[in-house]
């Protein structure tokens, strides 16, 4: 054996090792965290997370969580908010970074959203990154069928792989919840769903937020607190308090010259069905304002849900303008328009800044109208929400 070959078998020996004593050293972490929560689903994960979070905090449960959401953040037992480091792009791998900082703030609970696609990564991630006590799946919906399809079962048996072991399973899902107790009890955990709380959310407990929550959530969430001993009142109020997600369903009206526009972010709900709740219901509340404009950010490397929501738009309540921004916008065109939308109502914008993007906009208000992001939060989308957040009049609850 060269010399060559000696040092390479050494090298690799020595990078096992250090592989063997970090897994060691992670499993002594999160042993040191008695509750885990590892929330996964389609739609609603960084609510969720965030939600518990806050549920526990207001108990006095001293409690760290990390979102995936808009922007990456830990929550830190105070509220506070730090950004995830990234120094090589997202990796399932900084799910560790979470346990070492939960582990560090001596925290009692660790509520965790799952950031992974892959049906093999959702495994790893619970299996051996997490390994929670408690599972939380908030739906399982048409969404990265590239990566979890091509069916919607497909979907629920990707996100099934973070069913927890000998632990509690929470899904506010209806459609395959079956599945999902027949996973739950083959793995020895308790099942329960996520509506089952004391007792039932009232119209004004869902109006105290200040931004849309769907019920649903906090109903889940809600029932992941009360299965630790937090009574709804005090999770209620935390949650309450609770600063939403960059991508939370937020509305702000802005007059400019008499014109007024009302803008719904609603970017983060990027999955068909998500997205044609909240247009049909923002076009129901502002019933009052001349124009519809529907602002869809389109992704070239998400060509699939371009493709999937423009197909789907074809068929909802329409708007006046279709406004298409991003990089995604001929994938989202040509799928509409091949499920029946009028061509000439799209209107296909090739600038960024979230000034010239509010031009246009103004545009084709005439004297008042909604407009409403759709489709992605990242990169205009997000832009175009906070240019409408610093600007508005008034910020309602939606």
């Amino acid at each position: 054996m060269t010399k060559e070959s000696l040092i390479i078998l050494s090298a690799s020996g020595g990078l096992a090792l250090l592989g063997v004593l970090e897994l060691i050293l992670h499993r002594g972490r999160l042993a040191r965290i008695p509750i885990r929560i590892h929330v996964n689903g389609t739609r609603g994960k960084t609510s969720v997370t965030r939600l518990i979070a806050a549920g526990l905090r207001e108990a006095g449960i001293r409690c760290v969580a990390k979102t995936t959401g808009t922007v990456p953040r830990f929550i830190l037992p105070n509220g506070r908010e730090v950004p995830v480091y990234r120094p090589s792009g997202a990796n399932i791998i900084e799910q560790t970074q979470a346990v070492s900082m939960a582990a560090a703030q001596r925290a009692q609970a660790l509520v965790v959203e799952c950031m992974a696609l892959q049906p093999q990564l959702q495994w790893l991630s619970e299996a051996k990154l997490i390994r929670a006590t408690h599972g939380v799946i908030t739906n399982a919906r048409p969404d990265h069928l590239d990566v979890m399809g091509p069916t919607e079962d497909d979907v629920a048996r990707a996100l099934a792989a973070t069913v927890p072991f000998n632990g509690v399973f929470l899904t506010a899902e209806k459609k395959h919840r079956p599945f999902f107790k027949q996973v739950a009890d083959e793995r020895g955990s308790r099942f329960r769903a996520g509506q089952d709380i004391s007792r039932p959310l009232t119209n004004l407990d869902m109006k105290a937020f200040s931004y849309l929550e769907h019920q649903e959530n906090v109903e889940l969430a809600l029932a992941t607190c009360e299965e630790l001993g937090v009574d709804n009142e005090t999770a209620l109020r935390g949650m309450w308090r609770a600063r939403p997600d960059p991508g939370a369903m937020i509305e702000a009206s802005v007059e400019f010259f008499g014109r007024r526009l009302v803008f719904v972010n609603g970017f983060a709900a990027n999955d068909p069905i998500s997205t044609k709740y909240i247009w049909e219901q923002s076009i129901k509340r502002h019933r009052d304002l001349e124009k519809r404009i529907a602002v869809f950010n389109c992704r070239a490397d998400r060509a699939d849900r371009s493709a999937q929501l423009g197909a789907s738009y074809a068929h909802w309540t329409q708007a006046d303008e279709v406004v298409l921004l991003g990089t995604g916008q001929y994938i989202f065109a040509r799928a509409a328009v091949k499920s029946g939308l009028d061509p000439t109502r799209l209107i296909f914008v090739d600038r960024s800044h979230p000034a010239d993007i509010f031009e246009i906009l103004l545009g084709l208000a005439e004297s008042s109208a909604l407009v409403m992001g759709l489709g992605n939060i990242a990169g205009p989308g997000l832009a175009l929400a906070e240019y409408f957040a610093n600007r508005g009049n008034d910020h309602a609850r939606v």
